[in-house]
């Protein structure tokens, strides 16, 4: 079959193909192969239809050293089974020893080659080297985790000799990096993030709530195991949380438990039941301990298939029935700890009192003035965060020195500050507090002379100094704790500028001298210089708003794990000051702007004015 092949402006040969629109039955639902019509050659690292699949083609007979290296660098770009192609175009010993999914190195643009001028054919030449170079943003270990990176040189070398082949010498690459080398279109291309669930860890199982772990698999066959997009998310649950979360949860899934051998595709059935068949180590888990993992199937599959899976049936090694679940029956664990989501928002109004907006699918309710002195209290308020049952409020006075504790829903008198700040300049005293999903109150004291995170174990008694051992003299700007308990985003402030960075939350038993630190802080937005305000939007997604570098202020979302999703962008609006999300992503965003007031931007339409005075807008949490 003949094509066209393409060359850049380095002389890259490339050396791949794809099958467009219905060319591929499987990823656009048509029922047939076309019989007619061209095959184009594409470059696989310009941006691209998702959808587009690619494949490799092996080298041709005496391919010149540049043909070779392009052509591998290409070939890692495609859908290659075991990357059997991609193993072409290196010697017989470097073939067998490349690990293509020990990790994932991310880049900027697709990595650019030294060019190595010289007679191919000359005999003398036996061995060249060439060096492959790039911007690095982010990696993939080999456990799926996404880890972004401050833009650093990327520097490699692939070395090339001659090597006895059917049609005489060959030029073929004998010492090659493990791991895939990836431009971000191409990652985009070939992965999608998918969120797997864990229990969080030190809680009863009445009290039981699923923490997100985010990580990033093949978004069609994995090449290596040759799993479709479902069992590969089952499999990476099945195989234990990431590093980075290990600590704070737990799996319900016994050690070792891993799919039956052989188990290559899994899809639920024409009742929307998903039959999981697992291996000898599930067979003797009790039926509480089996609905909890096949809970963790329900919330890690929710979003992964075409067809909902309604219900999740585990099997033992012998296939027999070992448990089955429905998404009704596993509310019980839903990740925000309850199966219903927030009634209100809430905000201070242009007086200092706290106001709820009734009605949370649309964010248009009436505003009232809450019940309790925070509602109609002599005192003036700056900002508010409200528990997560809706029964509670913390507020911060105006001039941010006080945090106070009361009831919304009873009246009562103003208790005393649970927590003051002595801090000389209102902008170095206490942030806009948070509640998590455990019940516990956390804010921030900025002063100079003494930065504190501060917990409030169910938003009562004596503050606990949480420790933040990873700051490296940053300072906490602002924080928001996630529903799960076991996660926090904390605005720090450095070197002039605003980052935005999660936190993991572990907390030493026993619970009456419980120690809690924050620890192992990573970048969440690292594409943005300056982040002025932040909230959690969805188990494991932030809605920001911020800067890029010379860039002017935008809104957008990130993942908790620091990527960006490629729809990440949202509607402009001017000016700002904070910003409030619900667990529920279909909920409306809410944003506090000094120009028009409190804002709301409902799924599919674009900035509407809600209140026209007010701050510190806040979803419960």
């Amino acid at each position: 079959m003949g094509t066209d092949r393409r060359r850049d402006g380095h002389g890259r040969a490339l050396g791949l193909f794809a099958l467009l629109g219905c060319g591929v039955a499987l990823l656009s639902a048509c029922g047939s192969m076309p019989v007619t019509g061209d095959v184009k050659a594409v470059d696989a690292s310009q941006p691209g239809d998702s959808q587009v699949q690619v494949y490799a083609v092996a080298p041709r007979d005496n391919a010149t050293p540049n043909e070779v290296v392009d052509g591998f660098l290409e070939s890692m770009t495609s859908d290659d089974s075991d990357f059997r192609t991609t193993r072409k175009y290196l010697t017989k010993r470097a073939a067998s020893t490349w690990k293509p999914s020990a990790f994932t190195t991310v880049l900027a643009k697709a990595p650019n080659r030294s060019d190595r001028p010289f007679h191919e054919n000359d005999p003398g030449v036996t061995e060249v080297t060439y060096t492959l170079t790039g911007e690095k943003v982010a990696t993939i270990d080999a456990q799926s985790a996404y880890q972004p990176l401050a833009p650093t040189d990327y520097n490699q070398s692939l070395h090339l000799v001659r090597e006895n082949g059917p049609e005489g010498k060959e030029w073929r690459i004998d010492l090659v990096p493990d791991g895939l080398l990836l431009g971000q279109s191409d990652f985009k291309r070939l992965y999608r993030s998918v969120d797997k669930y864990y229990f969080a860890a030190g809680r009863t199982a009445e009290q039981s709530a699923l923490v997100a772990d985010p990580v990033y698999l093949r978004s069609r066959t994995d090449p290596v195991t040759g799993m479709d997009t479902v069992t590969q998310a089952v499999r990476s649950l099945l195989a234990g949380p990431t590093n980075w979360l290990r600590p704070v949860v737990d799996s319900r899934f016994p050690a070792g438990t891993a799919l039956r051998k052989g188990v290559t595709s899994l899809a639920p059935d024409d009742r929307n039941v998903l039959k999981v068949p697992l291996n000898k180590k599930a067979d003797g888990v009790g039926q509480r301990s089996c609905r909890m993992m096949a809970s963790q199937v329900l919330y890690t599959l929710r979003d992964l298939t075409s067809a909902r899976v309604e219900q999740v049936e585990l099997q033992r090694s012998d296939g027999s029935p070992l448990c089955v679940l429905g998404t009704d029956q596993a509310e019980e664990f839903a990740p925000d700890g309850s199966s219903s989501g927030p009634d209100s928002q809430y905000f201070v109004d242009a007086k200092g009192h706290v106001e709820r907006i009734p009605g949370s699918t649309k964010g248009s309710g009436t505003p009232e003035v809450v019940a309790g002195p925070l509602g109609d209290g002599p005192m003036r308020m700056g900002s508010v965060g409200v528990s997560r049952d809706e029964q509670w409020a913390a507020a911060v006075s105006r001039d941010r020195a006080a945090l106070y504790v009361s009831s919304i829903v009873a009246d009562g008198e103003l208790p005393a500050a649970a927590v003051t700040s002595s801090a000389k300049n209102p902008n170095d005293r206490l942030s806009v507090p948070s509640w998590d999903g455990r019940g516990d109150l956390w804010v921030a004291d900025r002063d100079p002379r003494r930065p504190r995170l501060l917990r409030l174990t169910g938003g009562a008694g004596k503050p606990q100094e949480v420790t933040v051992p990873s700051l490296d003299g940053g300072r906490i700007e602002a924080l928001r704790m996630s529903a799960d308990g076991v996660r926090i985003a904390l605005l720090v402030t450095q070197g002039g500028h605003n980052t935005l960075k999660i936190g993991r939350i572990e907390r030493r038993v026993p619970e009456a001298e419980q120690k809690v630190s924050v620890v192992d802080l990573r970048q969440a937005a690292p594409q943005l210089m300056d982040v002025t305000a932040m909230s959690w939007s969805g188990r494991s997604r932030l809605v920001v708003v911020g800067k890029e570098q010379g860039g002017v202020q935008q809104v957008r979302y990130v993942q908790a794990d620091g990527s960006a999703p490629a729809s990440g962008v949202l509607p402009g609006v001017n000016q700002v000051s904070s910003v409030a999300a619900a667990d529920d992503e279909q909920l409306p965003l809410m944003a506090a702007t000094s120009s028009d007031g409190i804002v709301k931007l409902s799924p599919g339409d674009n900035w509407q004015t809600v209140v026209k005075e007010g701050s510190s807008l806040v979803y419960p949490g």
